[in-house]
C-alpha cells in the first residue's frame, strides 16, 4: 500500500462538512447536479422496474427521490446523520424508500440482495483496500442480471483517496470474459463519467 495514499475518509469528515453547510455540494440547486441526475436515471433501461435497490451515499436524497420512482423498494444509506434527516423529509411521500445510517465496508445490510446498486459520487471516498471490500460485498448481494450503476466526478480532489476514473476502472476490470460483471454501456461528460454494468 502506498504510504502517501490518503486513507478512507471517516464519518466525522462528513459530519464537519455538513455542519459547515447543509448542502455542501449544491445537490439541490446546481444545474450540473440536475443534469447529471437526469443522465443517471436515463442510463437505466426504461422498461425495467427494480424490486430491491441499494443507493450508497444518498446524502440529501435528491437522487433518491428520482430513483424511487423506478424501485419497489429502495434502501438508501449515508454515513452522516444530518443529510439523512433531510433525505427522510424529502422522501416522506415515498413509502418504498428506507433510510439507514451506515458506514461501508464496516457495516453492510445483512442478508440483503439487490437487483440495482447505485454508487454515485461515493466510490472515491474509499481507499483501495476498502473499495475492494465494498465491491466484494456488493457483488455478493447483487442478483444475477442485476445492475450496478456508477456515476462519479472525474477531476482529482486533493483529500480524496481515489479519483472517479480509478473507481470506474476498478469495476470495469471485473467485466472481462471471466469476470463477474458485464459492461452494458457508459459515457464521459465534461466533469463526470457514467457506467452501467450487470451481474453475470
Amino acid at each position: 500500500m502506498n504510504p502517501n495514499q490518503p486513507n478512507t475518509l471517516k464519518p466525522d469528515y462528513f459530519d464537519k462538512v455538513y455542519q459547515a453547510n447543509n448542502d455542501p455540494w449544491n445537490f439541490e440547486t446546481s444545474p450540473y447536479e440536475q443534469g447529471k441526475y437526469a443522465d443517471t436515471i436515463a442510463a437505466l433501461p426504461a422498461e425495467r422496474q427494480y424490486e430491491s435497490a441499494f443507493e450508497v451515499g444518498c446524502s440529501l436524497g435528491v437522487l433518491t427521490e428520482q430513483l424511487a420512482l423506478r424501485c419497489r423498494h429502495l434502501l438508501a444509506v449515508d454515513v452522516a446523520a444530518a443529510p439523512l434527516e433531510r433525505a427522510r423529509q424529502r422522501c416522506a411521500h415515498l413509502p418504498q424508500v428506507e433510510f439507514r445510517q451506515m458506514t461501508l465496508p464496516a457495516e453492510f445490510p445483512e442478508g440483503a440482495t439487490f437487483d440495482l446498486v447505485v454508487l454515485s459520487e461515493v466510490g472515491y471516498y474509499w481507499a483501495m483496500p476498502d473499495l475492494e471490500q465494498v465491491a466484494k460485498e456488493l457483488l455478493a448481494a447483487l442478483q444475477p442480471g442485476g445492475h450496478l450503476l456508477l456515476v462519479h466526478w472525474t477531476p482529482p480532489v486533493h483529500d480524496y483517496p481515489l479519483t472517479g476514473d480509478e473507481v470506474h476502472e476498478f469495476f470495469l476490470a471485473k467485466s472481462g470474459p471471466e469476470g463477474p460483471l458485464q459492461h452494458l454501456h457508459g459515457h464521459r461528460a465534461a466533469q463526470y463519467r457514467l457506467d452501467l454494468l450487470a451481474r453475470c
